[in-house]
């Protein structure tokens, strides 16, 4: 099907009802003679321009006379490509800036001459090419957004596509709308339609298991599939001992009763368990629960029968951050159960219908397919549990702790009604203990963190600003009614340069 497309990347394309197609940086000139493209957005990455292998592109791509919008890492390239000078920033800027717009013309077209805008970057245009002109700048960079107004040539230091950029759509639907004069004819509707039409091709008339965990994203891949192919889709939720307190009974309910999905529930607490003993790095708890998880799914399969295919929740947010720069879209911050925690030797196809979906457009397509608001509105949960939010040993007896901290904290949000003003809520258990006085009596006790952030996607975030008297309420509730815990302390860090997660 011919359409309209943005090549490359962004979010935000896709809020202003237009389609666009990620692709390597490797892609060729041919390749994109061949599509109807109408602009090109070279996204951001942690690499620098200068070194040794850094990711590029055909120099070419620069004199096709498609619009083009550089960010971060791809306004470097687009600069050192046309003439100009990148190198190392005096001062390095991550999180809040304010931008300062010097040229309202086209891209920053009805935005404020000062607003706040979001950076992540160690390097920067020192030099201007020939044929641009500076278009905005911010007190650590001088040039944070330049354009060749001629060649529809356009970059930006910042982060125009998180959430935290104030005007950031409006810059996106700038480029997008009156630069690459796109129209508005995607939305979550069409990409429903055909993405059940794609399962149905891919699966033709074979079976499914997918790893049902109760989240937002293993819910919309259940309901999806389960639209497209009906019962043969099994859903396989796997109660591993890493999980929310109740989590178990609520997908049972949910699913059984309100979906009516093909439900298998595993008890293999034990199983993860063992596994992860005296297991403390992140990155292996992460790949030896993948492989877990495909040891179950295999051997479920061969109990079912005819099973060719494993679908997943898998997000865009995921593939980022399982990958590299040099072999995709950007470093390999962690990996996740879900891509660079599988094994490399499967028996079964993956399925992954969600791949360049970020969360906030998942929930769009839940929407679409009529799913419960509580279902929709739950706050996300790791693959791999509470294993990356427990620092350290992976215990029975740690879990548990973990699981009742857990509880208080999101019940407390509940009552209060600030549950649905974050993005995501957890609390963390600290390798550390503390010293108390609990009864006039000292006490050498566990120390939790508790993390709750606001953002849209998940690819930046913000600390939340829970108000004073309801930290005190969830803590003095912790320490109370949870054995083994005598200091709560919460995390005011943002993404980037922290994760949201701890592991």
């Amino acid at each position: 099907m011919k359409r309209e497309t943005i090549l490359i990347i962004d979010r935000n394309v896709r809020e202003n009802n237009v389609f666009c197609e990620i692709v390597p940086p490797t892609i060729s000139i041919r390749d994109i003679n061949t599509k109807e493209i109408k602009g090109i957005i070279l996204s951001g990455g942690p690499a620098s321009v200068y070194t040794k292998n850094a990711p590029t592109c055909d120099n070419r791509i620069f004199s096709l006379g498609i619009p083009m919008l550089g960010i971060c890492y791809g306004m470097q390239l687009m600069a050192k490509a046309s003439g100009g000078k990148v190198g190392k920033a005096r001062s390095r800027e991550y999180g809040r800036a304010t931008l300062t717009v010097t040229n309202h013309k086209l891209l920053f077209k009805d935005v404020p001459k000062n607003s706040i805008c979001w950076m992540s970057h160690g390097d920067k245009v020192k030099r201007i090419p020939k044929g641009f002109t500076r278009i905005g700048s911010s007190r650590n960079t001088s040039i944070a957004a330049f354009a060749n107004f001629d060649e529809r040539l356009f970059g930006v230091q910042f982060h125009p596509e998180v959430a935290h950029t104030q005007y950031g759509n409006r810059i996106i639907k700038n480029f997008v709308k009156n630069i690459c004069d796109t129209k508005s004819d995607w939305s979550m509707r069409s990409f429903v339609k055909e993405t059940i039409d794609e399962i149905r091709h891919t699966v033709g008339n074979g079976k499914v298991i997918l790893g049902l965990s109760g989240g937002v994203d293993s819910s919309v891949t259940a309901v999806l599939i389960n639209k497209a192919i009906g019962r043969r889709l099994v859903c396989i939720f796997v109660d591993n001992g890493l999980l929310r307190k109740s989590e178990a009974r609520i997908v049972r309910e949910v699913f059984q009763k309100h979906f009516r999905v093909n439900l298998r529930v595993i008890d293999a607490e034990e199983e993860f368990l063992h596994g992860l003993k005296g297991i403390k790095d992140p990155e292996r708890k992460r790949k030896i629960i993948g492989g877990q998880f495909i040891k179950i799914f295999e051997r479920e399969a061969k109990k079912i029968g005819a099973v060719k295919f494993l679908a997943q929740g898998t997000l865009y947010p995921d593939l980022i951050e399982s990958r590299s720069a040099f072999g995709g879209p950007s470093a390999t911050i962690k990996t996740h159960h879900n891509v660079g925690g599988l094994p490399k030797v499967m028996h079964l196809e993956l399925i992954e219908p969600l791949k360049y979906l970020f969360k906030d457009e998942v929930r769009k397509v839940g929407r679409e397919l009529n799913m419960p608001g509580e279902i929709l509105g739950r706050h996300p949960f790791p693959g791999p549990g509470l294993a990356v939010r427990i620092i350290g040993d992976v215990t029975k007896a740690r879990c548990d702790i973990l699981r009742e901290v857990d509880d208080i904290f999101i019940s407390i949000l509940r009552k209060r009604r600030l549950y649905g003003e974050v993005w995501q809520a957890f609390a963390v258990l600290l390798p550390i203990k503390s010293v108390g006085v609990m009864g006039d009596e000292r006490t050498y006790g566990n120390v939790v963190a508790l993390r709750a952030v606001t953002s849209i996607d998940g690819m930046t975030a913000d600390w939340a600003r829970i108000p004073c008297e309801v930290l005190g309420e969830i803590s003095n509730r912790i320490i109370n009614e949870v054995d083994g815990v005598n200091r709560v302390v919460y995390d005011i860090s943002s993404k980037p340069p922290s994760t949201i997660e701890w592991e």
